[in-house]
């Protein structure tokens, strides 16, 4: 990543009340969409569905780091895993993406600085 900072934010979120989370094409999707509203820049998109009914763990590789989620449908949960070099990329519309493809009813997130000075 020749050019980019070597610091960013890293934020996890945890969503609840979703529905979709068993449906990898809306997943696919929402990563996609929250890749487009951060302003990143998809390098690989990669999918794993545990079976009918059952979970789905996708992650977006970015040249600027990764996007992932792990869904649990049965419960209405997901959590999200959103890292991001630089400050030019907008993690909250990124999240916003994934909250509303879902219809998430709540989201708790937690960011975490990282890389050199972040401490």
């Amino acid at each position: 990543m020749s050019g980019a900072s070597p610091t960013g934010t890293h934020l996890l979120a945890d969503l609840y009340g979703c529905s979709r989370l068993a449906d990898i094409k809306a997943v696919d999707a929402a990563l996609r969409a929250a890749v487009s509203a951060a302003g990143a820049t998809l390098l690989d998109l990669r999918l794993h569905g545990f079976g009918e009914g059952m979970g789905i763990t996708g992650v977006a590789l970015l040249a600027e780091s990764h996007i992932s989620i792990h869904t649990w449908p049965e419960h209405g949960y997901a959590a999200v895993d959103i890292f991001l070099c630089g400050e030019r990329h907008d993690l909250g519309a990124a999240l916003a993406a994934m909250t509303d493809a879902f219809g998430a009813a709540r989201c708790e997130e937690r960011r975490i600085a990282r890389g050199f000075g972040a401490a």
